[in-house]
């Protein structure tokens, strides 16, 4: 059986010595990125991953984290910190996704959209709008658990970015933005009422803040109540291009004031916006957000935050004009005590009976598509037929893919393909990275044998279809393969028969993002014929390390 490399110490001091280890959460510290500098500082982005418009809020001496994850599953991810800086996956709160038909299928860009966190009345909450269907919610009484399945608040089209409130006066009001694309108009505003159960919304909503002059393409709403005003922060000005704005009033409904307080100024942190206000125990104010970063997606930063005069001042003000700019590097926040560095999982061992957290699906999933084989330590990934209509891979829901973890990596998966021993049933099978165009390295049931093939799909989300060229003939599917990541995408795909000597195969490709997401990199198994059976790839280990220097 292969080490798990399982740090029993680590867990039990960053969750407390009573708790009991669940074998996902027991992982190793990421070699590829690290936010925690080892001498009370920190580097940003915290998290150098595609954790899309984060919401962050903490209950006690816990910290909890979730972000967009459209239509990937299982969604909702939960994020667990003690500290701010070292985050660990702990779980989903969406296993699959409504409505469950809908999304057997791959919906790109669709799904859930930036989601708030909340801790009301015992109960951990998120709220998202799908902008297809409408106002979602789930709840539990344990993070690190099982969530309740979604509760439709209200079908609709084109209400997104959805954050609650829950007033003084036991009144419950949702906030909200609108997508341009669906609902025929954006930049700006709305409230909405909801009851105290997050059951059911009340009405149609008030817009409260037009954002088209100062604020254009104001979305993703974050609701909060302080010192006798309501205070709504939401990004302005475009993803990869915007700002931070912050709205405040002592009235729900408004007039609401209007401040800038987070912008990019001097610094190479675009579009520094979109996310949430968190204290500390010790009564610090901090504020996590995301930037665009192309390739790899809207990764996570954690910036400084401070009031005054009843204003939030996000990041460095070097110039005293009560807005700042992001910092790349800055003290960690004060907790109360010291933690240990954690960072989410990457590799997998695939020694339990479950994968590791950091897997996603491209649509619901079904029961026939893995199996962990606990006699074996694999996963065995089956032959699923292509679905009908389907023009590539980018189009197949099957394939199983992870978030690029740092902006430079070496990502490599021991393999053996067993095909169907009696037919030719367009097996392929092998690693991938995915975005808009993909390019994989691949086993190919021929004729005569297995062959290891580089297919690439340049516009892949167009319909384009794959191009393919053999690298060799293989005597059997037991296999090496990796994939090398360099700084800004460039990838290089290698093979090796003993795991010592790798040897390049197929052309340099460059990653590109998904829709709305950045690049990701996988694993698949897939056929193009029907039959009562299929062959399958057994994955022993996919280790993340990092470039040699």
């Amino acid at each position: 059986m292969k080490t798990a490399g399982i740090i029993s110490v680590f867990i039990m001091m960053y969750f407390g010595v009573n708790t009991v280890l669940h074998p996902i959460l027991a992982q190793q510290v990421s070699e590829v990125w690290v936010a925690d500098q080892g001498d009370e500082t920190y580097k940003n982005p915290i998290l150098h991953a595609d954790y899309s418009d984060p919401d962050v809020m903490r209950v006690g001496d816990d910290y909890f984290m979730t972000a967009s994850s459209f239509d990937a599953v299982p969604g909702l991810p939960i994020l667990h910190s003690k500290d701010l800086v070292n985050w660990t996956l702990v779980g989903h709160a969406l296993r699959r996704q409504p409505p469950f038909e809908h999304f057997e299928k791959t919906q790109h860009g669709n799904g859930v959209w930036a989601p708030s966190i909340r801790y009301h009345d015992g109960e951990y909450y998120i709220f998202w709008g799908d902008p297809d269907f409408g106002i979602y919610r789930v709840k539990t009484s344990d993070p690190f658990g099982e969530w309740e399945a979604p509760v439709l608040l209200e079908p609709a089209k084109g209400i997104i970015d959805v954050c609650p409130m829950w007033d003084e006066d036991g009144e419950a009001y949702l906030v909200y933005a609108y997508a341009g694309s669906r609902a025929g108009i954006k930049s700006v505003l709305a409230i909405k009422r909801m009851d105290a159960a997050a059951t059911r919304t009340l009405d149609e909503g008030v817009i409260v803040y037009d954002g088209h002059e100062l604020d254009p393409t104001i979305e993703g709403p974050k609701f909060y109540k302080r010192d006798g005003y309501y205070y709504i922060f939401a990004p302005g000005g475009g993803v990869a291009t915007g700002w931070q704005t912050v709205l405040r009033s002592t009235q729900l409904y408004g007039p609401y004031e209007r401040r800038m307080v987070l912008h990019q100024g001097a610094t190479a942190i675009n579009g520094p916006h979109q996310g949430g206000w968190v204290d500390t125990q010790t009564g610090e104010d901090w504020f996590i957000h995301f930037q665009d970063k192309g390739v790899y997606g809207r990764v996570t930063h954690l910036q400084p935050m401070v009031w005054k005069d009843g204003w939030p001042v996000i990041g460095t003000d070097r110039e005293n004009k009560g807005y700042g700019e992001p910092v790349l590097t800055h003290r960690k926040p004060n907790v109360g005590q010291p933690h240990p560095i954690a960072t989410p999982a990457e590799s997998d061992e695939f020694n339990g009976l479950r994968m590791g957290l950091q897997w996603q699906w491209q649509a619901n999933p079904k029961a026939t598509w893995s199996f962990l084989y606990p006699d074996k330590g694999v996963l065995r990934l089956y032959a699923q037929q292509v679905p009908n209509g389907a023009r590539n891979l980018y189009e197949t829901p099957n394939v199983l893919m992870q978030k690029f973890p740092a902006p430079a990596f070496v990502a490599t998966a021991k393999i053996e393909f067993t095909p169907h021993p009696d037919k030719l049933l367009g097996e392929k099978a092998g690693l991938v990275i995915m975005g808009r165009s993909y390019a994989a390295l691949a086993f190919r049931k021929d004729a005569d044998g297995i062959a290891l093939v580089q297919t690439t799909a340049n516009g892949a989300h167009q319909g384009k279809p794959e191009e393919e060229a053999v690298i060799t003939k293989l005597e059997s599917g037991a296999c090496y393969l990796r994939v090398v990541v360099a700084e800004g995408g460039q990838c290089r795909f290698f093979y090796s028969m003993d795991g010592r000597d790798y040897r390049e195969a197929g052309e340099p490709f460059q990653a590109v993002e998904g829709h709305w997401i950045g690049a990701k990199v996988g694993l698949f198994c897939t056929r193009t014929e029907t039959i009562n059976d299929a062959g399958w790839m057994d994955v022993d280990w996919f280790r993340v390390t990092p470039l040699a220097q």
